[in-house]
């Protein structure tokens, strides 16, 4: 498996992908950024992890690509040492970034089989981003993305809104995708004590957690904060925001301009999982402050599960794949709405009933329908078709090879 922009142990996704292969028989190596502190080589949980330095060239669009490229060369090497050291059938590619799809190429030359995991969609991203984006990048995006889909036996995706981008832009047959949902693992999500410490902040808990970029809407969760508290009236709340990312030096600075940075707490990554979930379990609201783009209407958020999964009420701007996911265990603002949506926290904030009712509601639902459990069989099923694909393969070609034998005739 390789994937460029997390680590294995905060990649949520890969990390339950490499744990189900792993238990369904599989050998299952990961090809990744290096944890700092940790060696280039690892083994966690049954799984070899194969990571490489991470490089940051800014946060410019053109920056951005250096290092995807960058990355995209340490994988190239990395995967060949895997090759070499454990070999493999099937290379499982997760995006982003598609020039990922460059270091596919003389696998699939060589009969490997390759599935495209789509965790985003790059050129949606990209645009969301970069405002004022470069269209001659975007036209190259769109062609990576185009590669990307050709080249693989199957595609991976997390939603449907996904695979129907994979269908029209990609021009791939419904019989090749797979909807692998992110749905949490509820063992891992099994603690249900709270953070003493957090709980004496506020009598009112606001959580977000997650990567922190700049398409991840935590400057409009600062202006949300912000029309709480001054235009609202309400001081009497603490926003505990648990995660990092490449925006978060801005998001401290705005949170000071706009006079409520006493009021939010940023923890970083919580790297113990029982300390992010005593955090989570002490939250009373969750927030999903994504603005709704081409990007985000589209993406299903691992947050957004386990909010559900931990039985909390969300506020969300209202976007196609959230309410997919969330369905009725959350209050919807709609148009980008930040004044809305500070009422509908300060309405949580008032209403315990509600808040239960909500949490409840998503408790249940990820517990019957959309748990990791149920996408576990799915993510097999494909790997069955990309092996099945292989050894038919292999077949066709002894074939061949014993039909083309030259046969030696007795000379007269």
């Amino acid at each position: 498996m390789i994937a460029e922009n997390c680590t294995f142990r905060r990649d949520p996704r890969v990390r339950r992908e490499a744990k189900a292969l792993h238990s369904a028989g599989h050998q299952v190596s990961v090809v990744c950024p290096k944890e700092k502190q940790r060696p280039w080589y690892d083994r966690i949980d049954g799984v070899s992890v194969y990571g490489f330095p991470q490089f940051y060239a800014g946060i410019s669009a053109w920056g951005y690509f250096v290092e995807y490229i960058y990355s995209t060369l340490a994988i190239a090497v990395l995967s060949l040492v895997v090759l070499v050291r454990e070999n493999f059938d099937v290379i499982h590619v997760a995006n982003a970034p598609d020039t990922l799809v460059l270091t596919i190429i003389p696998y699939k030359a060589i009969g490997k089989r390759i599935i495209y995991d789509q965790h985003d969609l790059c050129p949606e991203l990209y645009q969301a981003r970069f405002p004022h984006f470069s269209p001659r990048l975007l036209r190259l995006l769109l062609w990576l993305e185009r590669q990307s889909y050709a080249l693989a036996d199957h595609v991976i995706v997390p939603n449907e809104s996904y695979k129907q981008t994979a269908i029209t832009r990609g021009q791939i047959a419904e019989s090749k995708i797979t909807v692998v949902r992110n749905g949490p693992d509820l063992e891992s999500l099994s603690v249900q004590d709270v953070d003493v410490e957090l709980r004496r902040r506020s009598k009112n808990i606001i959580v977000y957690t997650g990567v922190i970029g700049f398409q991840d809407g935590l400057d409009s969760l600062c202006r949300i904060l912000h029309r709480l508290r001054y235009n609202l009236g309400r001081e009497d709340f603490c926003c505990v925001v648990i995660g990092d990312g490449d925006a978060l030096p801005r998001v401290k600075v705005l949170a000071r301009e706009l006079q409520v940075a006493e009021n939010v707490w940023f923890t970083g990554w919580l790297d113990d999982p029982e300390r992010y979930l005593r955090c989570l379990n002490t939250a009373d609201i969750c927030v999903s402050p994504e603005l709704s783009n081409g990007y985000n209407d589209r993406s299903t958020f691992v947050k957004i599960m386990e909010y559900m999964a931990v039985g909390k009420p969300i506020v969300s701007f209202r976007l196609a794949e959230t309410r997919c996911s969330a369905q009725h265990s959350a209050l919807y603002v709609g148009a980008n709405d930040e004044r809305e949506f500070a009422v509908q926290v300060a309405r949580l904030m008032d209403d315990p009933v509600l808040r239960s009712e909500l949490g409840q509601r998503g408790r249940h639902r990820i517990r019957k329908q959309l748990a990791w459990q149920y996408s576990v069989p799915k993510l097999l099923d494909s790997y069955d078709r990309c092996l099945r694909i292989r050894n038919v393969s292999r077949k066709s070609s002894n074939t061949r090879s014993a039909q083309e034998q030259p046969v030696s005739l007795p000379l007269e």
